[in-house]
């Protein structure tokens, strides 16, 4: 995990909302059932269509609370929508998301859904 992610990890630490999200048995299972790298294809698109244009979207009502695990680590990590990427990553929220801007927004939630999952084979 690379130093602006870990810095991100400890600021979100101190957010009780953000720390009240954790995967549950059902996103585990479907994790296991569609692999990893199915999961950070999923992310990317959902990235995409839901973040990347602010034009194409109602901020703050794009991202589900449930339904899927990258679902719930964006909101785990801020990275949920356009103004949450603006307070906690200061991503401005007026511009189209750049490549580079993607890319640090999918390592962010895959990184979380990798402690998660880290957590759960512990607690197992």
């Amino acid at each position: 995990m690379n130093e602006n992610i870990k810095d991100i990890f400890n600021r979100l630490k101190n957010s009780k909302f953000r720390n009240s999200f954790s995967l549950k048995q059902k996103d585990f299972d479907y994790i296991n059932k569609v692999g990893i790298d199915k999961i950070k294809e999923h992310c990317l698109d959902f990235v995409t269509k839901r973040l990347k244009d602010p034009s194409q979207f109602a901020d703050g009502k794009q991202t589900p609370f449930k339904g899927h695990p990258v679902f719930i680590a964006q909101h785990a990590t801020a990275t949920c929508c356009r103004g949450c990427l603006c307070k906690w990553h200061k991503i401005e929220k007026t511009h189209i998301l750049s490549e580079k801007e993607i890319a640090y927004i999918c390592s962010i939630i895959i990184s979380w859904i990798k402690v998660e999952i880290q957590k759960y084979k512990i607690e197992q």
